[in-house]
């Protein structure tokens, strides 16, 4: 697994991560914290299959942030409990022998809400979304930029086909 050191310097080099919002708050000990940019809410079913031929994502729309007065940079949304989909402000580019897995941060844990993502495949090129579940009854307000999970780095064996799926470089 990566440590700090080591993600800074594939920053640097290789633009393992851009479009950050502030590099030295969310890289961390042993990972990097990705911010949201955009909440959706679903608006239908889904369907998937084997080969994907027959995979359906659901509509979703996305949510407005509501800001408090004009001098605000950053807006709220108060979400209910339920599923939305996050979009992040970031753009991961992972090199062939590098994959990522994230957690949820605590804080959101610690208000009764939590992510489940998937793993960000080798040679994967792009935005990140993955799914904030809200558990708690009462839900929460989450602010345009916080940060909401610690996406890990650990080296893999190169391999010679990456991912090329297609949310390959999805804007």
């Amino acid at each position: 697994m990566l440590n700090r050191e080591q993600i800074l310097e594939l920053i640097r080099q290789r633009q393992l991560v851009s479009d950050y919002i502030d590099l030295d708050t969310q890289v961390t000990p042993n990972g990097f914290d990705l911010t949201v940019a955009q909440v959706h809410a679903f608006e239908g079913g889904g369907a998937l299959d084997f080969s994907n031929k027959e995979r359906r994502l659901p509509a979703t729309r996305q949510l407005a942030a509501e800001k408090r007065d004009a001098g605000d940079a950053c807006g709220w949304w108060t979400l209910p409990a339920g599923a939305y989909k996050i979009v992040t402000n970031e753009t991961v580019r992972l090199p062939k022998d590098l994959i990522g897995i994230a957690f949820a941060r605590s804080s959101l844990l610690r208000m009764g809400a939590f992510t489940q993502t998937g793993v960000w495949d080798a040679g994967f090129q792009g935005k990140s979304e993955f799914i904030l579940l809200i558990s708690n009854p009462q839900g929460m307000r989450l602010k345009q930029n916080a940060r909401v999970v610690q996406l890990l780095f650990t080296h893999i064996t190169e391999t010679e086909q990456g991912y090329n799926g297609i949310y390959q470089e999805k804007k």
